[in-house]
This record gives C-alpha cells, sequence and structure tokens, in this order.
C-alpha cells in the first residue's frame, strides 16, 4: 500500500507543483484548485473539475500563505477571489471525504469499530491501520498500538468517527489491508496536514 499517499520512486503517480513552495510531488499530497466562472477560486477535492488546476500542498501554513498572499492569481494568470472560510470547507470535504470512505469499508467487513473488535484485529495481525479519536482519553487509547509497518489515523473526532460507523461517537477504529485502505490512507493524510497535525502519533503543531 502507498503509505500516506506518497509516490515512490518510479512509481508512475501524477506529479504536480505546489504553488507555495515550488516543490513537485504526488497530487495526493496536494489539494487542487480551479477558477469558477464568477472568477472565485474553488477547491477540486476531488480533482474532477473543468479548468487548469492550480496546486497547493495540504499544509495548513501553505494554504494560509495561499489565500493570504492570494497566489492563486498569479498561478492562474488572472484575478480571482479567494472566499471567506475556504480552509475551513477544505476541512470540511476532506473530512466527509475520509468519513464516507471509511463507512464503505464498514459495509465491505474491511473496518471495525470499539475497543473489543479493534484489540482482536491488532492481536490476530488482521489490522493494517489503527484509527483513534483526536478527542478520546489519551489513557485509554495508549492501550492499542499500530500495526508493525502500518498506519496510524488520529485526527478524525470521536463524532467524525461515529458518523462512518452509524453511531454516535467512536474512539477506536480499525482498517484491514486491502480494499478502500489505501484511499482513506491518503484522504486522512491530506487532513491530517490541514489540520495541522504531525508526527506519527498526530499530534497537532504547536
Amino acid at each position: 500500500m502507498a503509505r500516506g499517499g506518497k509516490s515512490g520512486e518510479g512509481s508512475g503517480e501524477p506529479e504536480r507543483k505546489c504553488i507555495v513552495s515550488g516543490d513537485v510531488q504526488s497530487k495526493h499530497g496536494l489539494i487542487r484548485f480551479v477558477v469558477g466562472p464568477d472568477g472565485q477560486i474553488v477547491a477540486d477535492i476531488l480533482g474532477k473539475l473543468p479548468g487548469r488546476g492550480v496546486w497547493v500542498s495540504s499544509d495548513r501554513a501553505a494554504l494560509e500563505e495561499a489565500v493570504k498572499k492570494n497566489l492563486f492569481s498569479k498561478a492562474a494568470r488572472t484575478k480571482v477571489t479567494v472566499p471567506e472560510g475556504l480552509i475551513q470547507e477544505i476541512d470540511r470535504q476532506l473530512a466527509r471525504r475520509t468519513v464516507d470512505l471509511i463507512s464503505l469499508a464498514r459495509k465491505t467487513g474491511d473496518a471495525v469499530a470499539g475497543y473489543e473488535k479493534v484489540k482482536d484485529w491488532l492481536i490476530k495481525d488482521y489490522a493494517d491501520v489503527l484509527i483513534q479519536s483526536s478527542d478520546g482519553s489519551e489513557r485509554g487509547k495508549s492501550k492499542l498500538s499500530t500495526p508493525q509497518e502500518g498506519v496510524f489515523i488520529g485526527w478524525l473526532t470521536s463524532e467524525e468517527l461515529g458518523l462512518a460507523f452509524g453511531r454516535q461517537i467512536v474512539i477506536h477504529a480499525a482498517l484491514a489491508s486491502g480494499g478502500l485502505t489505501s484511499r482513506i490512507v491518503e484522504e486522512a493524510q491530506r487532513l491530517k496536514g490541514v489540520r495541522g497535525f504531525d508526527g506519527a502519533k498526530g499530534r497537532r503543531k504547536g
């Protein structure tokens, strides 16, 4: 699986340049924008909107700089306006995208929730990804460990995870390998950057 949506050398995955840093990377680690008919910049989370794409790293600091300096106009080679709350809207869309994918994985039997079920999957080496809510008890979360060579996701709230499993809240969840897991990790990694989390355990920067 392509961990965190990063492309490996020679992977053949499409690459794009961030208009803030100038770095070239896999487009899985970037947010695509297009100019709408009204001259307003629009976040294209799914990468399917028509028009010439403008790309920014899925990193909160990069997005804030792009908005503050309106680097979109220079990159698009035309005057564009930046809507209020653009970064918050990106956060909302990415979170919804990640939750929807986890929900689909649950329906195919590739995702479980609840401490005991997650613990069982970890013991049996069935889990490839450990997911824990950002607002759950640190003491409770410390009782479960990320699978060896696996992935940790810890920046969705308990309510967001609850939506994925049809519950009010969820603290612990796990994903099996295969299926939608790679796509979930890719979207979750983009959300991680937008929410300003860093490190293997997803601690918020600052």
